[in-house]
């Protein structure tokens, strides 16, 4: 068995899990939170969107994207030193969102590696960021700072607002999780890509710094 099909076996086998992991459907957030529908048939992103949308008005502002960051950070941050360190970011990797760290291994191996749908990031997310997390690190110092986690939500909030309005709809948002998922049924996973957050739906690569 080659070493590259063997990563596909592994990331086939983490997404169904991370799929089975609610009652509803998966999604991955614009800053990496696993969230599931909250009734059987729902999309995570519907409740991510109602949690998101604290104020109730229909519409997510850069602001709630931050503030929902910041909600998510402080889960990662353990010791609460406001800092996401090495090994609170192994833990996300391995515990909260393996299947992130799963393809990524694939994306560096030696060859092209062709996955389904099912495995695929455009699957679960608005955003082709292989790991979300480790993403924000800007400084590349391996760990991922409170300010750094916040500029990396307001870089999110400017990709997914299209328009410019400086506010985001769940039919938005809906649009372009249909277009992400299209994205990941057309394209293989190619391994040794360079990539920045600012690359278009469907492109894959390593592990990018967050880009303004």
């Amino acid at each position: 068995m080659t070493k590259t099909f063997s990563f596909a076996l592994l990331l086939l086998a983490s997404s169904a899990s991370f799929a089975a992991s609610g009652p509803g459907r998966a999604f991955m957030s614009p800053m990496g939170e696993p969230v599931f529908g909250r009734t059987a048939g729902e999309d995570g992103l519907v409740a991510w969107f109602a949690a998101t949308d604290t104020n109730k008005d229909g519409f997510l502002t850069a602001d709630e994207m931050v503030a929902n960051a910041e909600l998510f950070f402080a889960t990662l941050d353990l010791d609460r030193d406001g800092e996401i360190a090495p090994d609170e970011i192994e833990r996300y990797e391995t515990q909260i969102a393996p299947q992130v760290r799963i393809r990524y291994e694939m994306d560096s191996a030696a060859g092209a590696a062709v996955v389904g749908a099912e495995a695929s990031a455009g699957r679960y997310g608005l955003l082709q960021i292989p790991e979300p997390v480790m993403a924000a690190d800007r400084n590349f110092n391996r760990g991922v700072s409170t300010e750094e986690f916040r500029q990396a939500a307001i870089s999110r909030f400017q990709l997914l607002d299209h328009s410019r309005s400086g506010r985001l709809t769940l039919d938005q948002l809906q649009g372009v999780r249909r277009s992400a998922i299209g994205a990941s049924k057309r394209r293989p996973v190619q391994p040794n890509t360079d990539s920045t957050e600012g690359q278009g739906i469907g492109q894959t690569g390593g592990r990018p710094a967050e880009q303004n």
